[in-house]
């Protein structure tokens, strides 16, 4: 790579979205040393103003947006916004870094977890970075340690997703869904997911491929395969579920020689951005409403399995807008910031 951050100027594309405004706060929060911002967003949101730190930032629109003068895009408006729009930040000289599944399974794409994968940042001739899905990015920070150790040759999961997945819209629909159960009102058609979600659980997310499984749950599989390993094998059932915001993921996976609990536990507490949360004798383990808000990967229920071959199971969860989302995205852009020459 050729070119340099030489002033750190940034552009938020899908500011007004669910993601791109907590991108906003992690920026703040962590001084990110960007001597501008731009925010950009559809034509309808162009001109409305947004509180960044001690100032009020105009959102410009996108169709008109010069990336010219930017030298890092973060990309969090769709995967339709992103095939448009991020290979024309790329040919106007910035550096992308795209939130969406749009170019995540191109082989001259990286796709990048900081934990897990940050080399793959050094090798590539783009200047487009792929952030994973966002469970994704939870199970494999939690794996990394366990597979450097003692490999992992295969992974059952499943995710129990939360409504944020789907956007501030998916919010809304649980909010107004669920105060019109209590209320004793008949219950709106839903908009956004498949069937009703307050007080439920959808066992599928996203659209159904030819073999039976969603494409939530092949994104997976390609992910895990194309960040972690190639030859692990995956097998995914993906969960909607009625909590607002923190996915969760029940992890079993069948590893090449055994791993006690003392010595999983040990590798997980030393990993970086884990957090282990796990003591059975005073019912402590991560759950969504603790993770929402903060940006480790928790992890608790740590134990081998009981099949006859060397196995271990896991409770992940993390906040999806934050670690699934934003602020894997800035931890790519600091590295990114860091390898360029």
């Amino acid at each position: 790579m050729k070119s340099t951050f030489e002033h750190n100027r940034i552009a938020l594309v899908g500011a007004t979205g669910a993601v791109g405004r907590v991108m906003m706060e992690i920026l703040e929060e962590n001084d990110f040393p960007a001597t501008s911002l731009a925010l950009v967003a559809s034509q309808k949101s162009a001109g409305r103003k947004l509180p960044y730190g001690n100032r009020m930032l105009e959102i410009q629109a996108l169709p008109t947006f010069s990336f010219a003068d930017c030298d890092l895009a973060l990309f969090s408006a769709g995967a339709a916004v992103s095939k448009d729009y991020a290979p024309k930040a790329e040919a106007e000289g910035c550096y992308v870094i795209d939130n969406t599944s749009c170019f995540r399974y191109l082989p001259d794409i990286p796709l990048v977890i900081p934990e897990v994968n940050a080399s793959a940042i050094r090798t590539s001739e783009r200047r487009i970075i792929a952030n994973p899905n966002c469970s994704t990015i939870a199970i494999l920070v939690a794996a990394k340690p366990i597979h450097d150790a003692v490999g992992i040759l295969a992974m059952n999961i499943a995710t129990y997703q939360a409504v944020s997945g789907a956007g501030v819209k998916g919010i809304e629909e649980l909010d107004r869904q669920s105060d019109q159960v209590l209320k004793g009102h008949d219950v709106d058609a839903p908009s956004t997911h498949s069937q009703q979600i307050a007080f439920n659980a959808l066992p599928h997310i996203d659209r159904f491929q030819d073999n039976h499984f969603t494409r939530e749950e092949m994104k997976i599989l390609w992910e895990t395969q194309k960040i972690l390993d190639s030859r692990i094998e995956v097998n995914v059932t993906c969960v909607r579920v009625a909590v607002r915001n923190g996915h969760s993921a029940a992890v079993h996976m069948e590893i090449e020689r055994p791993l006690s609990r003392s010595e999983a536990r040990a590798l997980l507490e030393k990993a970086s951005g884990v957090k282990v949360v796990d003591d059975p004798d005073q019912n402590l383990c991560p759950t969504a409403v603790k993770a929402s808000g903060s940006n480790p990967v928790y992890v608790g229920r740590i134990r081998p399995g009981l099949l006859s071959r060397p196995c271990l199971n896991f409770w992940v969860v993390s906040d999806n807008l934050r670690k699934g989302a934003a602020l894997n995205s800035i931890q790519i852009a600091r590295l990114l910031a860091d390898n360029i020459s």
